[in-house]
């Protein structure tokens, strides 16, 4: 430095840090000519700053947002390290770090590689997680001690890439113990946000940093992934696959129509032709032909209860000779397909009429 510098050095009696617009600045080192403080200079600390002093490279002393006059009955902690044998109006060779303490709001966390989970549904599956945060610094003195040092300029971007890592490594953690379905993480967004500012905390302030909000914007799986679970969606709102089918059918007929001069429509034409046509020939084979009997009726049978056993199933003939032979009573119980619980034979109507000759147990005297 030349003469000026020093000239300028030894008058400077206000020592304070107004923030320009833009910066991420977090620690602020005030220059000064060799490293040396005009004994009663004004020292201003603007709200969201702290100002923390060193002398000899050891922190003396910490002002909170106001004004002070630096002198020795101000600093008694500087004054106990100092001795001042040379004189209470000698200079102070000492540095002075303004810290910012304000808020810094969105900034950005994310995955960079696939974190792999157990989902109690689908098994192992890989997922991506991205968001905001909110940190600042908490304390001034720990935050000089491990990450400043020596730094006249110490910003954003030097403990950014450090937050995200602690971050992500944490969020792992807490989305792994939680044990959350993956369908499901979409409403938890809240809980894991809380449960992963509660994990982290711990591991900033050790550095005198504080995260003071956590957000999740979003939990992705795979792109093959969504492929298939958008699949899955579809096909449960189509509902009917089958009724489905034919709709595609007609419609396929119907684009074929349109160009009949074209061999892709020809053929797609003669596709769905055969297609619709074995589908309307099946439907006209269940209706029958004009004089074709239809297919004789299924028989009934029925599953018996007898001696607490289950029994069967009888068609109606065998039901009635064990009607004859004493066996099957009116109270016996009975089931057949469709039926919603078992009965007494004598409540189904398919069984009522082989009771019709056989005479009602006789009351008891």
């Amino acid at each position: 430095m030349g003469l000026l510098d020093k000239l300028r050095g030894e008058f400077i009696d206000i020592i304070e840090w107004t923030e320009p617009a833009q910066n991420e600045i977090l620690a602020y080192r005030f220059p000064r000519y060799n490293n040396e403080i005009k004994y009663g200079a004004k020292l201003t600390v603007r709200e969201g700053q702290i100002a923390v002093f060193v002398n000899e490279g050891q922190i003396a002393d910490v002002y909170t947002p106001g004004m002070y006059t630096l002198e020795t009955q101000n600093m008694p902690i500087l004054s106990t390290l100092k001795g001042w044998k040379y004189g209470f109006n000698s200079p102070f060779k000492a540095e002075v770090y303004f810290v910012s303490t304000r808020q810094w709001t969105d900034q950005k966390w994310g995955t960079q590689n696939p974190i792999m989970l157990r989902d109690p549904e689908f098994g192992p599956v890989r997922i991506r997680a991205y968001g905001t945060y909110a940190m600042k610094v908490s304390d001034a003195a720990a935050f000089i001690r491990q990450l400043v040092a020596t730094d006249p300029n110490y910003e954003v971007y030097e403990i950014s890439n450090q937050l995200r890592n602690t971050i992500v490594s944490r969020f792992v953690d807490v989305a792994g113990q939680a044990k959350i379905p993956i369908l499901e993480m979409a409403g938890n967004y809240d809980k894991l946000s809380k449960l992963c500012l509660e994990k982290i905390a711990p591991d900033l302030e050790s550095m005198g940093m504080k995260l003071t909000l956590f957000y999740i914007e979003n939990i992705s799986l795979p792109p093959e992934v969504e492929q298939a679970l958008d699949k899955r969606t579809q096909m449960g709102v189509l509902g009917d696959l089958s009724q489905y089918t034919k709709y595609q059918t007609a419609e396929a007929i119907r684009d074929a129509a349109k160009n009949p001069g074209g061999v892709a429509g020809i053929g797609a034409g003669l596709g769905a032709g055969m297609q619709i046509g074995q589908q309307m020939g099946g439907a006209m084979q269940s209706q029958g032909s004009p004089g074709t009997p239809p297919p004789l009726p299924s028989a009934i049978s029925f599953f018996v209860a007898f001696n607490g056993s289950q029994t069967g199933p009888f068609d109606l003939g065998t039901l009635a000779s064990k009607v004859r032979e004493g066996s099957l009573t009116r109270s016996t119980l009975v089931w057949k397909h469709g039926m919603a619980n078992w009965s007494a034979a004598e409540s189904v109507p398919e069984l009522a009429e082989l009771f019709a000759s056989s005479p009602p147990p006789l009351p008891k005297g």
